[in-house]
């Protein structure tokens, strides 16, 4: 990996639509922007950040998120989210994530990423696929 300059940042946008929404895990819920969606977009975000980084063969994959859900964002509502590079630790680079829709924030917290070997990485998973097979 190249070195990731503290402040480097990425954005990643999206319309909320009903397949993003709390209500479509459970109608009991309201049609608005459901956590899991929010956290999506915020590490869609952060990978735009370190993907120019990025080395041939490697990739990144979230290893922490601690996100506060402020508010809902309704269906048609446009959200924007930003990741901003706080910290490098090794392998490890940190973020400060905050997003927000045509209204308000809707959510802010921090973000990890764990910098991997895309070939390593794939052996691994197919050794554990294998144990699993031959349980």
């Amino acid at each position: 990996m190249k070195d990731i300059p503290i402040g480097t940042t990425g954005i990643a946008e999206i319309d909320v639509t009903y397949d993003m929404t709390a209500a479509s895990f459970d109608s009991n819920l309201p049609e608005v922007q459901a956590t899991p969606f929010l956290i999506k977009l915020i590490e869609t975000a952060s990978r735009y950040a370190v993907n120019p980084y990025l080395e041939e063969g490697e990739g990144s994959v979230g290893a922490m998120v601690n996100i506060q859900h402020l508010a809902g964002s309704p269906i048609g509502f446009h959200v924007t989210a930003k990741a901003t590079v706080t910290n490098v630790r090794g392998r490890i680079i940190d973020f400060d994530v905050e997003a927000w829709d045509d209204i308000e924030t809707v959510g802010r917290g921090t973000h990890s990423r764990a910098l991997i070997n895309k070939a390593k990485h794939a052996a691994k998973l197919a050794e554990k696929k294998a144990k699993l097979e031959n349980k």
